[in-house]
């Protein structure tokens, strides 16, 4: 869990993913992540959680449905959303915190 913090607390944009290996969206959101990766480079870091690894973690941050994007910076929380969302979504909501 103190791995957790000092990850979300970089000076870039970090983008969590909490997902389950179960979880047909959750399998569909991986080849996007590689995308908004490669458009977005060293700009942001994109993070994967196994929930059903890290149940103290997603017990923690709420986290009730899957796939739940997260974007942290400095530690704080900047934006929350549940559900499979598109590369270009996810690129224009991380520009926001570069």
């Amino acid at each position: 869990m103190e791995q957790f913090k000092d990850i979300i607390n970089s000076d870039v944009p970090v983008l969590v993913d909490f997902f389950a290996t179960w979880c047909g969206p959750c399998r569909m959101m991986h080849p996007v992540l590689e995308e908004v990766k490669k458009s977005v480079g060293d700009k942001a870091k994109i993070v994967t959680i196994d929930i059903d690894k890290n149940r103290d973690l997603a017990s923690q941050y709420g986290i009730q449905s899957v796939p739940t994007l997260m974007i942290f910076k400095n530690g704080d929380l900047k934006w929350r959303d549940s559900g499979a969302r598109p590369a270009a979504a996810l690129e224009t909501e991380l520009q926001k915190y570069f």
